[in-house]
């Protein structure tokens, strides 16, 4: 066997050195076996004493690697991998080439920042038109004449749902027959047509477009407590609007922009700079609702008669279009200039689980069980006081203006809030644990839901103390509502999603795979729609959202304590599954140490034996010192 000694630093030794002299000497050994034409092999190593300095020497072995005696005697300290690396190669054997050195910048390869750079703007663009057009559809659709916020319930349940369900057949389709950067600007380019034709052209036309006779008749035969749907049909081109805006968020962000990322970039490279994506998410949010607050209070400076809130949706949605076309610009230039990773072509299977097999899956794992009541939980309990919240703030800001401004402020709070919460969540992570940061987000909507839910409840008792800070209760619910929202937000954003996501990491690859789908059919649909649900039976049973909000309450408080007891219970689990899976490393660890066996011959050399060979099968040759 050949066996070559792994050392940190050294990068070849000379071949038969005889002194110091005979180390350094040019002509000899590290010059002559890198240039070599027909390099020799290092068959053994031993390390001998001539009366000079010790120096190793390479020497004929083919068992193992001979130590004299004298040296031995001194402690002869190797890596136990040494016995081992007799098939590596030696710098100068083999490839002769030299690898030229890349440039960087700030430590960082030049080649890696023209991709981080580019994805870094496009996120930045993509988070701030999407805090400008969420804000932007609230306004529309609450503050509409004929509407209020009962209307959200019906329309993500009968309008948004199958527009996404509809778009992603669709998108899946175009994938088959276009190109990657044909789909990209296929995708993109109708929303920023849409965003800007609205401001400039639906908007303004919006009183000769939309039905308002024909939904007053079928009000007045069915009632008020239809309100909310027939609120969809008199005011068609906001619900559009909302549709598209929310869509922006699925399929731009999550489609377009973490496909293209995850196609250009390194695993390497992901986990270096994705965490700083989410900052810079926050960025683009504080940036963006301080946008949202200055077009809204253009009104202020403008002239009796004029339609306040048409200017500034012209102003925002020429914004919208501006950072469209700056994303499909950064989207060409990367694609243009920048050398893309090369991946394998191999294709894994990806389970593709139906509806019925994904809750069959459910059913049968606790893990994935709680993991999934953790994901319904919370869209079922935001989205309880998200809609309950938007109502109050209807009745404290009936101006589009108001309201848009208000929400300006909300945007950029939260972004700080998520922020803060991103650089404090490693250490919650590191001193409390996964447990403690999973059930922040739950406590967190609770206390701040039960304020909420009592200032809309019990309002009347506290108005004198209120009044004493100069506010109202419905001022103080909506203060108190919005607090909620952000927090929860926040904490959702910081802890919430990482908890979901760490909760697979222990998991065996099928559960993880099978659970993940499951999760991404059931879980995430019925989270989002259920609330929906809720509030629309809520509706049509009481008659209006005012009339159901103590029940409402009611219900959040039992879907978060089941919350809590589900993040108690995965707590556990997860814990159990992370010792199990370190006392697997460990085991692993000991078993893949090698330990060499040195041996003894008559010569009284140590011979070190290779793994998986005897002692005695070494070679008794002993080393010869070379003289120079």
């Amino acid at each position: 066997m050949e066996a070559v000694l792994q050392t940190r630093g050294i990068l070849s030794l000379p071949a038969k050195p005889t002194g110091v002299r005979g180390l350094l000497r040019p002509s000899h050994g590290l010059k002559q076996r890198i240039f070599s034409s027909k390099p020799s092999t290092l068959p053994g190593l031993s390390l001998s004493s001539n009366g000079q300095k010790k120096f190793l020497v390479f020497e004929s072995s083919p068992h193992g690697i001979s130590v004299s005696h004298e040296e031995r005697s001194r402690g002869f300290i190797c890596k136990a991998e040494a016995a081992a690396a007799g098939d590596r190669p030696v710098f100068g054997e083999g490839d002769t080439a030299a690898v030229p050195a890349t440039p960087k910048i700030f430590g960082v390869e030049v080649t890696t920042l023209k991709k981080i750079i580019p994805l870094g703007l496009m996120f930045f663009c993509i988070l701030f038109n999407y805090t400008i057009l969420r804000d932007t559809k609230d306004v529309l659709v609450v503050t509409a004449k004929g509407s209020s916020a009962e209307i959200i319930p019906f329309l993500k349940t009968w309008v948004n749902l199958p527009m996404a369900v509809g778009f992603m057949l669709l998108y899946t389709k175009l994938a088959n027959v276009l190109s990657k950067d044909a789909l990209f600007y296929t995708v993109i380019v109708p929303f920023i047509a849409f965003f800007g034709a609205f401001g400039f052209l639906m908007y303004p036309l919006s009183n000769h477009i939309h039905p308002q006779a024909l939904a007053d008749k079928l009000l007045a035969s069915l009632g008020p407590r239809f309100l909310g749907p027939l609120a969809i049909l008199r005011i068609w081109s906001f619900c559009l609007f909302y549709v598209m805006a929310e869509l922006w968020g699925s399929v731009v962000i999550s489609v377009l922009f973490w496909g293209f990322a995850n196609q250009i970039t390194t695993v390497e490279e992901a986990k270096k700079f994705y965490p700083l994506f989410g900052l810079g998410a926050n960025v683009a949010l504080i940036f963006s609702g301080r946008t949202v607050k200055y077009f809204s209070n253009l009104r202020k400076n403008l002239g009796p008669g004029v339609d306040g809130w048409a200017v500034s949706l012209k102003a925002m949605m020429s914004i919208v279009v501006g950072m469209g076309l700056a994303i499909c610009f950064l989207y060409w230039w990367v694609n243009k200039y920048v050398p893309l990773p090369t991946r394998s072509k191999k294709k894994k299977e990806k389970p593709k689980m139906g509806t019925m097999e994904s809750l069959k899956f459910l059913v049968s794992s606790p893990y994935i069980r709680d993991l999934a009541m953790l994901v319904v939980a919370y869209g079922i309990s935001i989205n309880l006081v998200e809609v309950t919240w938007k109502s109050k703030l209807k009745a404290q800001f009936p101006s589009p203006n108001e309201y848009s401004a208000f929400m300006g402020d909300f945007s950029t709070c939260t972004g700080i809030a998520t922020f803060t919460m991103m650089l404090l969540s490693q250490y919650i992570f590191n001193k409390y644990g996964w447990g403690v940061a999973a059930k922040i987000t739950p406590t967190v909507l609770l206390l701040t839901g039960v304020a909420f839910f009592s200032l809309i409840l019990f309002g009347g008792p506290v108005a004198p103390v209120l009044a004493k800070f100069g506010m109202t209760p419905l001022l103080a619910a909506v203060y108190v509502g919005a607090l909620q929202n952000i927090f929860s937000k926040s904490a959702k954003y910081s802890l919430f999603d990482p908890c979901k996501e760490m909760a697979y990491i222990p998991l065996d690859e099928d559960t993880k795979v099978k659970g993940k789908a499951a999760i991404d059919v059931v879980c995430n649909p019925l989270g989002k729609s259920g609330g929906a649900l809720i509030q629309q039976f809520m509706i049509l049973t009481f008659g209006s959202l005012a009339n159901s909000t103590p029940y409402l309450g009611i219900i959040l408080l039992g879907i978060v304590t089941a919350w809590l007891a589900a993040a108690k219970s995965l707590e556990t689990q997860f814990n159990a599954l992370r010792s199990e899976e370190e006392l697997e490393k460990e085991m692993e660890r000991a078993s893949s140490v090698k330990i060499p066996v040195v041996s003894q011959d008559e010569g009284g050399n140590g011979s070190l034996a290779a793994p998986g060979e005897s002692p005695s099968s070494s070679s008794p040759e002993k080393s010869a010192p070379t003289n120079s």
